[in-house]
């Protein structure tokens, strides 16, 4: 256990020491936002190296993610991704293929969604995870879910107008009126609204599932045309114009959650290509102030040096501070001693 545990460690700091890059093969999708368009609003034009890679398919086609904390599972904004990623590859190539994966993974969002005594429809995680502070126990919701879930189930809808799609995108929005205590994701904080990917998680949490979120609440609101879905769409783009300097660095990268260390560049370039996106569709000038200043290509060597050391100063103390690689060796305890009952799969469904 000791061995896999340093493993994980030393793959870990090699991919943040030497692997590092500024850039990341993200593009923004121009066609995606009309009501007849079937695109989504981002794309990753380039596959992760396998080494790197997390995405698992089982005997059914179904997208799984292979984590170092949770090992093998289901995760619903993971199906909703790679759902969206082969339409963009159908869209391009009209390749039927690419198709029929989007359409199995949306029917097994289909499936795996729960319908609440509220009439809320969730998609919610059926496995624990620690994220900083937080101990998330299962079964448990994340705005960055319901945002790309309802993104795959809006253009599904378009294409197979499946009324059951139809009825999950009626009740999607319940849960952005809900705050956490009533098992909700809003979160008021300064007399502003955010949307939480990290239930428990002080505001203003984590940028990009809010902003995925967002989208998702756009995409609805075009699709539906219901004013209770604009607002809540409103309400967020206000609350995420309020906290933008505190996922700020500068002017220059962007903060990970509750300025817990600077983000990894995976994360910024999603940060700011969704910002660009969200800025585009409300025509917001502080958004797309803040969207330019974050883009890689402005930075001189001398930021670069200092965003650089700064990201693996503060990653390591965060690292240090929440004892992450004791989260994974209890982690892996309670795989071993579930792996010894028969009651328990070593897959999640989620």
């Amino acid at each position: 256990m000791r061995l896999q545990t340093l493993k994980y460690a030393l793959s870990t700091l090699h991919e943040e020491i030497i692997q590092f890059r500024f850039d990341y093969p993200l593009l923004i999708v121009n066609e995606a936002g009309p009501k007849e368009s079937l695109h989504y609003y981002l794309h990753k034009y380039k596959k992760t190296p396998p080494p790197k890679a997390v995405l698992r398919l089982d005997s059914q086609g179904i997208a799984q993610v292979s984590g170092r904390i949770t090992g093998l599972v289901y995760r619903p904004a993971f199906v909703a991704n790679y759902a969206l990623g082969n339409l963009y590859e159908y869209l391009q190539q009209q390749d039927d293929e690419y198709l029929a994966i989007f359409l199995n993974q949306v029917d097994w969002l289909q499936q795996h969604a729960v319908i609440r005594e509220d009439g809320a429809a969730v998609w919610p995680h059926n496995f624990d995870l620690q994220e900083g502070p937080v101990r998330l126990r299962a079964p448990w919701l994340s705005c960055n879910v319901q945002g790309l879930v309802i993104s795959a189930l809006v253009r599904a809808w378009r294409i197979t107008r499946n009324p059951r799609l139809l009825e999950l995108l009626e009740r999607s929005s319940r849960i952005f009126e809900l705050d956490c205590a009533r098992n909700g994701i809003r979160v008021r904080v300064d007399g502003h609204i955010v949307y939480t990917e990290v239930p428990g998680l002080p505001a203003p949490g984590i940028m990009d599932g809010f902003m995925t979120s967002l989208l998702g609440l756009y995409d609805l609101y075009v699709e539906m045309g219901e004013p209770k879905v604009y607002q809540l769409f409103c309400d967020g783009v206000e609350g995420l114009r309020y906290f933008l300097p505190r996922w700020d660095y500068n002017k220059k990268w962007t903060v990970y959650s509750n300025r817990e260390y600077l983000c990894p560049p995976s994360y910024h370039a999603l940060n700011c290509v969704l910002l660009t996106v969200l800025a585009r569709l409300t025509h917001d000038g502080c958004l797309n102030e803040y969207a330019q200043a974050w883009r890689s290509d402005r930075l001189s060597p001398l930021d670069r040096a200092e965003i650089y050391f700064t990201f693996l100063l503060t990653k390591n103390a965060c690292r240090i501070k929440y004892r992450t690689w004791r989260q994974r060796a209890a982690e892996m305890e309670s795989e071993i001693e579930g792996s010894l009952s028969p009651r328990n799969s070593p897959i999640v469904a989620g």
